[in-house]
């Protein structure tokens, strides 16, 4: 054995470490909960305690957590040690099965958007046996839902575990209207692409806008950016490739399957992307994940930025979530058969997805809706804000003979049935891939692109879950009661492309063109947060996550308000941190170079008046009107936030920041970025996008 298969999933809690430690009727008990996804008996939990201590005490760990993802976007932990007094003044080393069920840290100061006020300090953690306790920093980790003393969530895992399920539900119902009564489950999984930065620690420290904002506020484009392309794919410089070698390791011992690593587009960038796991350890490993890339990078005195907009001019860092449906039985929903059967199956849930997509592309673009990811989509270097798919053009060819009732590669339309004809056998690969789409089908899995770096996947993979389940269940209401199920079969496919192939589009989604064409389909062009957040609670979404289930009436409100909440805080943040390195950094450090300049001119002139000085008077003439200008804007920015404090609607208040502040940011901004290219480097008071994007 290598070291790799040494070390892969050495800190997991696993299945192989379960039914080597744990009795046999633990084990299956245990197994059921987890495959199943029943409740688990609470019996059995004492057991499985003390075989989690015993392993993780053998590893190293003294200490175990509830792990869990609140409203945030990080995750969370608090610690307690094993230890336990004994009478005689020695200690023993416990780990009970309430300890493992169930803990009750401070909910006092985690987001709840109003769910619970202040004072009710009380929250609490139950754990997720679906998802492997695993050890981090001689701690063991244990994977939990979070939720208020009230029994509403307070978390990302909650919603996406009962995503999963109804989903499931939904599912099962197709499948047994096509025979197969042997599939238990259908479970999503994912595959999350993620993209980032890596840039000099010491640079990084000298730049209060990274550390406070994780972007920088300031800074005039580099001589040389992307547009030689000479980065992507390039050879890795050996400093990142250690940090990746050492990234790799680190998160191989906690089982993620870290697969492929490589230069990005912009220069300082790159990407790693795992391999397909089910979507609730996979949302869990990619939070690990984005803890992990910080961390390391700090051993190899580098710095990860997971902003979705590090660097103005360069590409951003988005994670593209590939997404599929899959049976236990080993069934890719989302894959054509060899049957017509199985095409008829595939392409109904295929236009499930598409229905979905079409009918909730709102809650799309919310899912990935933040103040950072603004700033990429629509930027010819990620999809637009406008949500579309992207079938290629073959199964494009497919969907429109069905619809027209025309067998492929015949003129004279018939009474096609759905499945009677087997579709074509085309290859994962039959048609090219389209990178300007946010929401592509890949073969035998859906690529949304829309993500930012930063973003919590559970998020966008609540609303596919949910969207999908829906349209499986008004599918299932339809088809259920079908005299004739191929007849009914044929007619819904059809219907259902005919009235929703508006959200198909295989062209160029970043064309000027597409905006205008989108515009005259109906769908929606959400440019903003806060344009988008609103539609989060209108009546049909509000219906739809209360339908099935996923987020009451009172979750969906306070995740509304947190989200614009966190926008308008975001913006806050940054407006400060502008105003803060414009006065006490940029104003000074132009200031001194125009003095001197003046001095250097002055004696200049003492020592003969013959000698010229048109070079300092163009550049103190120059830089007193930017710095004049510069001032005005400083103050401009100011008024801007001291007029944020006079909201009490948070819609209104996000308008203000989007509509007001941010231009007056970006007003500052401009100024701020004509001068770097006419003050000396020395005078410069912080390092510049050349020093951050070559210097590692």
């Amino acid at each position: 054995m290598n070291k790799t298969e040494e070390i892969f999933g050495s800190l997991v809690f696993d299945d192989r470490v379960m039914r080597e430690r744990l009795p046999k009727p633990i084990y299956r008990a245990l197994k059921r909960t987890i495959e199943e996804g029943k409740s688990l008996d609470k019996s059995i939990s004492d057991c499985v305690a003390n075989a989690m201590k015993d392993w993780a005490i053998e590893k190293g760990a003294t200490h175990f957590t509830h792990w869990f993802q609140p409203m945030t976007g990080i995750t969370a932990e608090k610690h307690d040690s094993f230890i336990s007094p004994v009478g005689d003044g020695s200690i023993i080393m416990e780990f009970s099965g309430k300890e493992l069920v169930k803990g009750e840290p401070d909910a006092s100061s985690f987001p709840s958007g109003g769910i619970r006020a202040t004072f009710e300090a009380r929250g609490y953690t139950a754990w997720d046996p679906s998802s492997y306790a695993f050890i981090k920093e001689d701690t063991l980790c244990i994977p939990t839902v979070f939720y208020s003393y009230g029994g509403e969530a307070l978390d990302k895992k909650t919603p996406l575990l009962r995503s999963t399920e109804e989903l499931n539900r939904q599912a099962l119902r197709i499948l047994a209207l096509f025979g197969h009564t042997d599939v238990k489950r259908v479970t999503t999984t994912v595959g999350p692409e993620q993209e980032y930065f890596l840039v000099d620690r010491d640079l990084y420290f000298k730049r209060e806008d990274l550390m406070l904002t994780g972007r920088t506020l300031f800074g005039a484009k580099p001589p040389k950016g992307q547009e030689m392309e000479d980065h992507y794919f390039g050879a890795i410089k050996p400093r990142v490739a250690a940090f990746m070698k050492d990234l790799d390791e680190e998160l191989w011992k906690l089982g993620i399957l870290a697969k492929t690593e490589h230069n990005e587009v912009a220069p300082a960038q790159h990407e790693l992307a795992p391999i397909f796991s089910n979507t609730n350890m996979g949302t869990d490993h990619n939070q690990l994940t984005m803890e992990l890339m910080k961390n390391v990078a700090i051993r190899h005195n580098l710095a990860c930025l997971l902003h979705e907009k590090p660097f103005a001019g360069v590409n951003g860092s988005g994670k593209h979530n590939n997404w599929s449906l899959s049976t236990d039985t080993g069934i890719n929903l989302l894959e054509p058969g060899d049957s017509p059967q199985d095409n008829a199956q595939f392409l109904l849930f295929l236009t499930a997805v598409i229905k979905g997509v079409d009918e909730y592309q709102d809650l799309l673009r919310i899912s990935v809706a933040s103040a950072g990811n603004d700033h990429r989509l629509g930027a010819n270097e990620a999809p637009p804000a406008i949500v579309s798919m992207f079938v290629g053009d073959e199964l494009q060819a497919v969907l429109d003979s069905i619809e027209q009732g025309v067998v492929m590669g015949q003129s004279s339309k018939e009474d096609m049935k759905v499945g009677v004809h087997i579709l074509p056998r085309f290859p994962k690969d039959s048609t090219d891939r389209n990178r300007t789409s946010p929401f592509a089908f890949t073969g035998n899995k859906f690529e949304f692109r829309m993500l930012g770096s930063s973003c919590s996947i559970s998020g966008p993979n609540i609303i596919l879950n949910t969207i999908v389940a829906e349209e499986l269940s008004q599918f299932a209401d339809e088809l259920e009661g079908a005299e004739d199920f191929t007849s009914a079969l044929t007619a819904l496919i059809r219907r259902t492309i005919s009235e929703h192939k508006r959200i198909i589009f295989n062209g160029n989604n970043y064309s000027d063109e597409w905006v205008k064409e989108a515009e005259s389909r109906g769908l929606l062009n959400l440019k903003s947060t806060v344009d988008a957040l609103p539609y989060f609670i209108s009546e049909k979404n509000v219906a739809l996550f209360t339908k099935h289930k996923i987020f009451t009436a009172t979750e969906i409100q306070s995740r509304y308000e947190i989200m614009m909440e966190n926008y308008c805080k975001t913006l806050n943040i940054e407006a400060l941190t502008m105003l803060e390195m414009a006065k006490k950094q940029i104003l000074p450090a132009v200031l001194s170079y125009i003095k001197d300049l003046s001095d250097t001119a002055a004696v200049k002139k003492q020592l003969s008046s013959a000698m010229c000085c048109d070079a300092e008077e163009a550049l103190i003439t120059k830089l007193s009107a930017l710095a004049s200008s510069f001032y005005k804007k400083i103050e401009a920015l100011n008024q801007a936030v001291l007029g944020a404090t006079d909201f009490d609607d948070i819609k209104a208040e996000g308008t203000y920041y989007h509509d007001v502040i941010f231009l007056a940011m970006q007003e500052l901004r401009s100024v701020a970025d004509e001068m770097e290219t006419l003050v000396g480097d020395k005078y410069w008071p912080f390092p510049t996008y050349t020093d951050l994007l070559y210097r590692v």
